[in-house]
């Protein structure tokens, strides 16, 4: 067991249990001219700082032998898995929302085999990392994630990604009612929304959800 120098108070991770959640490092999310770009939020340079903090986490896990999974929004061309008339998901959802407003988007924000859909390059997934496509805010609802995890034996997460306040804090709640020990990795994700939106998880997870740390503090016990 390694002994993390967490918030509110310090916590045992067992590191062969252990993987570095990745959610949704997508053009979608962390690029100029994606989703959350065309919907009026400058991720522009707060992205590119988040994607290197991950990068350089994903890098010493990796080294270490820690399981990286990936999770990525994906919509079908028909969008049929985004759900019809009966489901709240296209009211809310960012894409499905602008794509309905804007005629011109229909087709191409997070859905399969866009541009938009893809993980940023500085973070593709590599040959020994998992990747599962989800269509809701949670990487628990629908998917196979839960049973990825347990047939690995994986029982600690460590959660990156974007949007902090959105499928990062969705997933890790899902995490925490699914019995995993969740931890949010403070530096290495990003809000939709104002900084009070990023602080508001951190206070959630620290709260009532989970733990934080941040990447030094988990780099320095992946060497």
């Amino acid at each position: 067991m390694t002994r993390f120098a967490a918030r509110p108070e310090p916590l045992e991770v067992n590191l062969e249990q252990s993987a570095i959640v990745v959610v949704d490092m997508q053009n979608a999310f962390a690029s100029k001219g994606g989703l959350l770009d065309l919907a009026g939020y400058d991720v522009s340079v707060p992205a590119a700082a988040v994607v290197r903090t991950i990068d350089s986490v994903l890098q010493a896990a990796r080294n270490k032998g820690v399981q990286v999974v990936y999770l990525q929004t994906g919509y079908k061309p028909d969008l049929s898995n985004g759900g019809g008339e009966a489901s709240p998901n296209p009211r809310k959802e960012t894409a499905l929302c602008l794509m309905r407003a804007r005629p011109e988007l229909k087709g191409k924000l997070l859905v399969e085999g866009t541009w938009d859909f893809q993980i940023v390059d500085e973070l593709k997934p590599q040959a020994d990392d998992l990747v599962v496509l989800k269509t809701r805010y949670s990487g628990f609802a629908g998917t196979t994630l839960d049973s990825t995890l347990r047939v690995r034996g994986i029982r600690f997460l460590f959660f990156v990604g974007i949007a902090t306040n959105v499928c990062v804090e969705s997933t890790l709640r899902d995490a925490y009612f699914h019995e995993y020990w969740p931890i949010l990795v403070t530096d290495g994700a990003l809000q939709a929304g104002p900084p009070a939106a990023h602080e508001a998880t951190i206070f959630n997870v620290e709260s009532f959800f989970g733990w934080t740390v941040t990447a030094e503090q988990l780099r320095a016990n992946l060497r």
